[in-house]
């Protein structure tokens, strides 16, 4: 029986468009705001249309030496060029970029986790550490 883990994609994402790119912005230090962007189709641009699009992202926490994560948001992305008038015949298209803050007193991992409607899941981590 297939498990969502089985379907969790990862690669570089220097080479793949798919991938979440996650990006600490400065140092994380205990107890202030750490600011956190991620985006799909940083190196390679991801198609934003109608027919092929990056549908939404998912950001977790993981604290080191805990089991399991906390959600830190989710990111729908709904506008993808789709009118009354057919596929692709507005000129409203969402990028695939966000920026999350939260706090935190431990190091750990954040995981990031997007969905493109024609290739699946696909996932990237980066370490946090906290001083």
């Amino acid at each position: 029986m297939a498990q969502i883990k089985d379907l969790l994609q990862s690669a570089d994402w220097k080479t793949e468009k798919h991938v979440p790119v996650i990006e600490l912005g400065g140092k994380a230090v205990k107890g202030k705001i750490i600011t956190i962007n991620v985006s799909v189709g940083k190196e390679i641009a991801h198609p934003n249309t109608t027919a092929h699009h990056i549908r939404w992202i998912e950001v977790y926490f993981l604290p080191a030496e805990e089991k399991f994560p906390y959600q830190i948001g989710r990111f729908d992305f709904c506008a993808h060029g789709e009118s009354i008038q057919g596929p692709d015949t507005s000129s409203i298209y969402t990028q695939p970029e966000i920026a999350v803050k939260f706090k935190t007193e431990k190091s750990g991992a954040i995981l990031a986790v997007s969905y493109c409607n024609i290739h699946g899941l696909w996932q990237n981590s980066q370490e946090l550490i906290v001083e």
